[in-house]
Parts: structure tokens; C-alpha cells; sequence
């Protein structure tokens, strides 16, 4: 599922949750340069078609932790 900022910008496609509070995020999405990253999932705003953060694109980039 497709992950977008709250500037409306894809920043990755989902893969799974990792535990309770955080989303990993694919891989394989042009977006991830080849890197697993995470995100909190404090920062879902709603889900649809997609699922649509409370955090800018930038916000997004500067946080990723990689996970391997």
C-alpha cells in the first residue's frame, strides 16, 4: 500500500508492521534507494487507497532510521 506525506508526495509503499508502533516500509520502492526504513505509526493520519502521514515528505526523509 502506498504511503504518502501530508504534502501529498509518495514516500514508500508499505510492507508490514514492525511490532506495535512503527511501519516498515519496502525495499524495493524506487523511494528506498534499497533500504528497509520505518516509521512511527503515530503518524498516520487515515487510511484509504493509501495510507496518508501527518509528516511532510521532509520530515519523512530526515526521520528514516534504516533498518537493515
Amino acid at each position: 500500500m502506498e504511503v504518502r506525506s501530508s504534502d501529498g508526495l509518495h514516500v514508500g509503499t508499505v510492507d508490514h508492521m514492525e511490532g506495535d508502533t512503527l511501519i516498515k516500509l519496502t525495499r524495493t520502492d524506487p523511494a528506498a534507494h534499497g533500504r528497509h526504513h520505518l516509521l512511527p505509526l503515530s503518524w498516520v493520519e487515515r487510511v484509504d487507497e493509501h495510507v496518508h502521514l501527518t509528516a511532510t515528505a521532509a520530515d519523512v526523509r530526515g526521520y528514516w532510521e534504516d533498518a537493515g
